[in-house]
């Protein structure tokens, strides 16, 4: 490290660490004296988010992280060897690229060590017949692709390209926005072919593929990349599944160079930087009520802290209601916390490798690439609820497999000439066995997940492994509990809980029962992935509560240094 602070802050340009350090007790002690005006509850990357525009306003921010490290789901550590920089949980931040916090530069978080990368490819895919498929960042190579498959395929994604792109435009002040509010105004006569989009959306992704595409190749790589939203392609209201590929050919799938904790090292620094204080291994246990309203926290290890304005908490709504008097969440809203329902949970096996994957070119040589997905045929979509619901790993025929090898195009995240690799997907959470038989089983799966990657990329023999950090639907869990029942989004955006119904339907404005106590996070609105949205929404919300607004704050320091 090249340099601590008092509050435990890696300063300078080293980006090794990855994550901010453990503080000390000197500096517990001291905020501990200190007063508040806003208490963060949680350090995940929307946590942090909120802190930093509620800092630029001028506010005096605490923020409490039961972890060792900030981050949350968006966090690099080297778990596997020294010098191999691992994403624990997101790698690729497209969701985050259209929010005004990067868009628009608004925190200036480059000055901070924040920099991205856009792979190209962005994605390559291996079907069973040993053909293949990459998705370039030219839409015309990406159609070429298409077209060795299925010519009217390609014609079809060109065409649903363009739809889509308009269609993206048109509604993108919706996606961003806090459900409800007035920017959430674009009406349907200004939506390009808005009925069909509806009707679209409402389908299922595996249906909508089965209409769009001829050929069974192409309709399996579109579930097997819209599955990264840990909801089954065969539910009713997932037909956004069947254009995530698209999306991707629009936007791309940009990560941090160093790490996905990144981001969170960058607001870790904006916030030293704008008087803030984030201590860590200060799990909040409880909630000061007094009179009715939040006005502060308890830890676990006795410590409190008083907010003068607000108490703003990404603890997962499921923990959160144990955390106050239930009398005073209400009735509908602690119903709806009961009803909340988790997500397909997600495994993530870590490895230190000699050499990425290298996959087969039909023309001939091989290819490495950022990411790759895999998945036997359509209908395996359909099977990942009945697997889920059963409590069964099918390693006969294997769960759609994501493959993650950041080192292709950043070799900053391992020594030169080696590599990372990460495999993930959804599995059950709760095996027939119980979820603690994650523990006897987890190497066998990920040992079986890895023979399944072989399959394409045989390179990958076992003295090519160096090292390995397996994580369980189970551990993921215990890596975060915000991340319920190994839900890495905290819980399933189906359509009980998307828009209006997260986290509860008449609660989705980031303001809780309790006077005072705000949420942010994916329990919130839009939901997981790392967007930054939630953060900033619930920012929004609380400055405009506390009589000024998010543009007011960005305009007013614009020329001054962030």
């Amino acid at each position: 490290m090249s340099g601590i602070t008092r509050r435990g802050f890696v300063k300078g340009a080293a980006l090794a660490p990855l994550a901010l350090t453990p503080f000390t007790s000197m500096a517990q002690q001291e905020a501990t004296a200190e007063r508040f005006d806003i208490v963060v509850a949680g350090a995940g990357h929307n946590s942090l988010v909120c802190a930093a525009y509620l800092a630029k306003a001028g506010y005096k921010v605490l923020v409490l992280e039961g972890r060792p490290t900030i981050g949350g789901g968006c966090k690099t550590a080297e778990v596997c060897m020294r010098g191999f920089k691992e994403d624990l949980c997101s790698s690729v931040h497209t969701g985050i690229q259209s929010n005004p916090l990067i868009r628009d530069n608004e925190l200036n978080l480059r000055d901070y060590g924040l920099e991205y990368i856009d792979p190209d490819p962005i994605m390559y895919t291996q079907f069973s017949d040993g053909s293949s498929l990459a998705l370039w960042r030219d839409l015309d190579r990406t159609c070429a692709e298409y077209a060795r498959i299925s010519k009217k395929d390609a014609e079809t994604f060109r065409r649903l390209f363009a739809e889509y792109k308009a269609y993206t435009e048109a509604t993108a002040a919706n996606r961003s926005a806090a459900p409800g509010s007035s920017a959430q105004a674009a009406t349907a006569a200004s939506i390009p072919h808005s009925g069909i989009w509806q009707r679209r959306l409402a389908m299922s992704g595996y249906d909508l593929v089965r209409e769009l595409f001829e050929d069974d190749r192409i309709r399996a790589f579109h579930l097997a990349v819209g599955h990264f939203s840990a909801i089954p392609g065969g539910d009713p209201g997932t037909g956004a599944q069947a254009f995530s590929v698209i999306g991707q050919q629009i936007s791309g799938r940009p990560i941090p160079k160093g790490g996905s904790g990144m981001l969170s090292v960058a607001l870790g620094r904006f916030l030293e930087a704008h008087n803030a204080v984030v201590l860590t291994n200060k799990p909040v246990t409880q909630f000061t009520i007094e009179g009715g309203k939040c006005v502060g926290v308890h830890c676990a290890d006795g410590s409190s802290y008083r907010a003068e304005k607000a108490v703003v908490s990404t603890i997962h709504i499921k923990h959160l209601v144990e955390m106050a008097p239930r009398d005073l969440w209400g009735e509908d809203f602690l119903e709806g916390v009961r009803l909340f329902q988790p997500e397909h949970a997600m495994f993530s096996f870590h490895y230190a490798t000699k050499e990425p994957p290298k996959y087969t070119l039909v023309s001939g040589g091989t290819i490495s690439t950022c990411e790759a997905v895999f998945m036997s045929s359509p209908e395996r979509i359909l099977r990942l609820g009945y697997d889920n619901a059963r409590g069964i790993v099918d390693m006969d025929d294997p769960p759609p497999l994501q493959v993650v090898s950041a080192t292709v195009p950043d070799p900053s995240r391992a020594p030169a000439g080696f590599h990372t690799l990460k495999l993930e997907g959804t599995m059950p959470y709760a095996l027939k066995e119980g979820p603690k038989h994650w523990d006897n089983v987890k190497d066998e799966v990920a040992e079986g997940m890895l023979a399944y990657l072989r399959r394409f990329a045989p390179n990958l023999t076992p003295d090519k492994i160096l090292g390995k950090f397996l994580e369980s639907p189970l551990d993921i869990e215990r890596m975060n509990p915000a991340m319920w029942r190994g839900s890495a989004h905290h819980g399933a955006s189906n359509a009980a809980q998307s828009g209006t119904m997260r986290p509860v339907p008449g609660w989705a404005q980031y303001r809780m029962p309790i006077s005072g106590l705000y949420q942010t996070g994916a329990c919130t609105a839009p939901g997981g992935s790392i967007t930054g949205m939630p953060g900033r929404n619930a920012a929004t919300v609380m400055l405009k509560d506390f009589g000024t607004s998010i543009e007011e704050v960005v305009r007013k320091n614009a020329n001054k240094t962030s």
